[in-house]
């Protein structure tokens, strides 16, 4: 009553689809990556980066600020690690990636 029959395609009529309507049918789905790559994988790619070519940078007696909120001075350099002096003769060993920025010199007095 409420319900219309349904039937079935015929063979030539679903085998009936083009190269161009399945292009049409994923035109959505590379849109959204494409939208996705510039509005998020870019500008993170970029921000990994410019990180990297920070803590490759860093030298003995810059100012840092690390993960953790600490302020110091850098006072040895490794390969991995860090030596960072917090306050007069308190010193910590962290890792390079820790640090999260260089500040201008001077900032700590």
């Amino acid at each position: 009553m409420f319900i219309s029959s349904a039937y079935a395609q015929t063979a030539s009529a679903a085998a009936g689809g083009d190269m161009q309507s399945t292009l049409m049918n994923m035109l959505p789905i590379l849109v959204m990556f494409g939208v996705l790559y510039l509005v998020m994988i870019r500008p993170q790619m970029k921000k990994q980066k410019e990180h990297k070519a920070m803590i490759e940078s860093i030298v003995k007696g810059d100012e840092v600020v690390t993960a953790g909120g600490f302020l110091g001075r850098v006072s040895k350099l490794g390969d991995a690690f860090i030596s960072v002096e917090l306050a007069t003769g308190v010193e910590v060993q962290m890792q390079r990636s820790a640090v999260v920025q260089v500040l201008p010199k001077g900032t700590m007095k």
